[in-house]
């Protein structure tokens, strides 16, 4: 199966752009801002993940969360920010990052242009989890990693 990529667009042919998420943005570090997502294909025969796209536009970022599934992720376009655990690292264009499960994490676009990754997930997959008040504080308390967390107020 081939899915065509518009190199003008950003966007794979036939494939719906999508909110990021759905429900309330009610519990802290859940809210974000500017983001979308592509489900380039669901599981399919003999495989159990599903290929995702996300962009991020300039000033979004999505939510701080953890989760049992791990993720990895390969940027494609513009440049971001990730804090996962207690760091915060910087991405360009095909950098790869990966967060172990139950990790907290946060992706930012750092630029002018929009921030986009492709990211395989498992399915199905448990849903994100807030984090729980210590681990906010401990981010809170490191300053590498405190702008992040108090990004959405």
């Amino acid at each position: 199966m081939r899915i065509p990529f518009d190199r003008e667009g950003h966007r794979w042919v036939g494939v719906e752009e999508k909110r990021y998420a759905d429900g309330e943005q009610g519990a802290r570090g859940m809210s974000w801002k500017g983001v979308t997502r592509c489900e380039i294909f669901r599981a399919i025969e003999g495989a159990r993940f599903d290929l995702r796209y996300f962009e991020i536009a300039p000033g979004g970022y999505s939510r701080l969360e953890k989760h049992q599934h791990a993720h990895a992720i390969v940027v494609i376009r513009g440049h971001g920010e990730a804090l996962i655990g207690d760091q915060v690292v910087n991405l360009q264009p095909f950098d790869a990052a990966t967060v172990p499960p139950m990790t907290p994490h946060r992706w930012v676009n750092a630029g002018d242009e929009p921030f986009g990754f492709v990211c395989p997930a498992e399915s199905p997959r448990d849903m994100p989890q807030p984090l729980s008040d210590d681990e906010i504080a401990r981010l809170l308390f490191n300053e590498a990693t405190r702008r992040i967390v108090e990004i959405d107020g």
